[in-house]
C-alpha cells in the first residue's frame, strides 16, 4: 500500500457545487423546459443519461441551479438517499440536495471516485447529521479522505468494475425490451381483443367482451394467499438459510421480475409458529400495503409476511395473472382503505372483478410468452451473480487487498 496516497476529495476536483430548485409554483420555469434537472431520488448507484424532470432557461437563471459537466460524480446529501452516488453521463443541472464533484482527470479517474464512494456509503452516512433525517453537506464531502493508487491503476480498477456494470446494464436493457413485447401481446389479446375482433361481443360488467368470455373474480384465477411474520422476539425463528420469506422492504431495495427470497429466511419452527403459507414457483407475489403494488414472481417455494396478498395460479397461468395485476394496480390502490396507510385486504383481492377468458386463450398466451419469461429469468439470475461479484471485488480492489492482474473474469 506504500504507493497509495491519501487526498481530500475536494482537492481532486476542479469544481464542487450543489444545485437549486426553481420555484415550483411558477410554470414558466418548467413547462417546455429542455434542461435536464436531477432530483436526489434518482440517485441510486447509477449512471444517469436522462432525468425525470426538465427546467427552462428562465428557471435556470432564476434559481441556484447550475450546469454540471458530463462525468461529474454526484453525491446525495439529504434524506432517504443521503450518501448514495451516481455519475452524470450528460451535462445537466441538479437540485440543492446534490453535491456535484467535477473530477480533475489529471489527478483521479471519475469512475474510480464513483466506485470508491459507492464502497464508502456507511462512512459517508456516519458523517451525516440531523435528527429527523440524515444530512450531509458539501464541506464534509470535500474533506472526505480518499486513498488513491496511481492514475493508471485507478483506471484499471474502474475498468474491471465498469465491465461488470456494463454487462448488467445490457441484461437490463434486453429484459426491458422483452418486457415491452410481452406487455404489448397481453394488451393486444386481453385489452384490445384484436385476435378475436371477428367474433361476436357481449355486454358484461367489464364492458364489451368476446362471447364465451366472462367477468369473474381474481379468486377464479388462483388461490389468494396472505402472509405472516414469526415473532421477532424469538431469534430461533429466523436464519440465513431456511424457508424463503419475503417482505415488501426486500422488493423496495431490489425489485426484480423474479424473486427467490428476501434478506432473511425463517426456520421451520418460525414457519409453524405463524400463519405464513409456502407458495410454489410461479406464484405471483403482490404487495398489499406499504406500498401497494410491488409485483414479482416466485422462482422457488417461498412465503411472505403480512404485507402481501399473493396469487397461486390454477385456472390461469403466471403470465396472465402477472400482467392482470399490473393492469389493475391503480384500481386496487383506489379501492384500498386504512388510516395509517392504505391496505388491500384479502376480501378486496378475492372479490376483484377481472376478465376470465376461455382456458384455451389463457393457455395459448402462456405458451406465447414462455420463452420471454425464461430468457428474462436467466438474464436476471446472471445479473444477480455479476452484482454479487462486483460487490465482493469492490472493497478488495479499493483497499489494495487484491490487484487487477490477479482477477480473471
Amino acid at each position: 500500500m506504500e504507493e497509495w496516497k491519501e487526498y481530500k476529495l475536494g482537492d481532486l476536483c476542479y469544481n464542487v457545487c450543489s444545485g437549486g430548485t426553481p420555484k415550483s409554483t411558477y410554470s414558466a420555469y418548467y413547462e417546455g423546459g429542455k434542461i435536464p434537472w436531477l432530483n436526489t431520488k434518482e440517485i441510486n448507484y447509477n449512471r444517469i443519461y436522462s432525468t425525470e424532470s426538465h427546467i427552462t432557461e428562465e428557471g435556470l437563471n432564476n434559481s441556484s441551479a447550475k450546469w454540471i459537466d458530463a462525468n461529474s460524480v454526484i453525491v446525495a446529501m439529504y434524506g432517504a438517499t443521503a450518501g448514495r452516488v451516481a455519475i452524470a453521463k450528460v451535462p445537466m443541472t441538479t437540485n440543492q440536495a446534490c453535491c456535484n464533484l467535477m473530477i480533475d482527470s489529471s489527478k483521479a479517474d471519475y469512475n474510480y471516485i464513483y466506485y470508491y464512494l459507492s464502497n464508502s456509503y456507511k462512512q459517508l452516512l456516519g458523517m451525516a447529521n440531523g435528527a429527523a433525517q440524515q444530512n450531509l453537506n458539501a464541506q464534509v464531502i470535500k474533506d472526505f479522505i480518499i486513498s488513491l493508487p496511481d492514475i493508471q491503476e485507478q483506471r484499471n480498477i474502474a475498468t474491471i468494475l465498469s465491465s461488470l456494470d456494463s454487462k448488467i446494464a445490457v441484461n437490463k436493457k434486453i429484459c426491458e425490451n422483452l418486457e415491452a413485447q410481452a406487455q404489448a401481446l397481453f394488451k393486444h389479446w386481453f385489452v384490445d381483443f384484436a385476435p378475436f375482433k371477428d367474433g361476436k361481443f357481449v355486454e358484461s360488467e367489464l364492458g364489451l367482451i368476446p362471447e364465451g368470455w366472462r367477468a369473474g373474480t381474481l379468486s377464479d384465477l388462483g388461490e389468494i394467499v396472505g402472509g405472516a411474520t414469526p415473532s421477532k422476539a424469538e431469534s430461533t425463528y429466523f436464519t440465513d438459510k431456511g424457508i424463503a420469506w419475503l417482505t415488501p422492504k426486500d422488493l423496495s431495495n431490489d425489485l426484480k421480475k423474479f424473486t427467490s427470497r428476501g434478506e432473511i429466511d425463517i426456520t421451520e419452527e418460525g414457519y409453524n409458529s405463524c400463519s405464513a403459507k409456502i407458495m410454489p414457483r410461479g406464484s405471483v407475489l403482490f404487495s398489499s400495503r406499504a406500498p401497494i403494488g410491488y409485483i414479482t414472481i416466485a422462482k422457488n417455494n417461498i412465503c411472505t409476511n403480512q404485507g402481501f396478498k399473493s396469487v397461486v395460479p390454477n385456472y390461469a397461468g403466471t403470465a396472465y395473472i402477472y400482467y392482470l395485476l399490473k393492469l389493475n394496480t391503480k384500481r386496487i390502490e383506489n379501492m384500498s382503505s386504512g388510516t395509517t396507510f392504505k391496505e388491500a385486504s384479502g376480501a378486496l383481492m378475492k372479490s376483484l372483478a377481472v376478465l376470465l377468458p376461455p382456458k384455451s386463450a389463457l393457455d395459448a398466451f402462456e405458451s406465447k410468452v414462455l420463452d420471454i419469461f425464461n430468457e428474462q429469468e436467466v438474464l436476471e439470475t446472471e445479473s444477480t451473480r455479476l452484482s454479487s461479484l462486483r460487490d465482493t471485488l469492490l472493497p478488495k480492489l479499493m483497499s489494495g487487498e487484491i490487484k487487477v492482474n490477479e482477477i480473471a473474469l
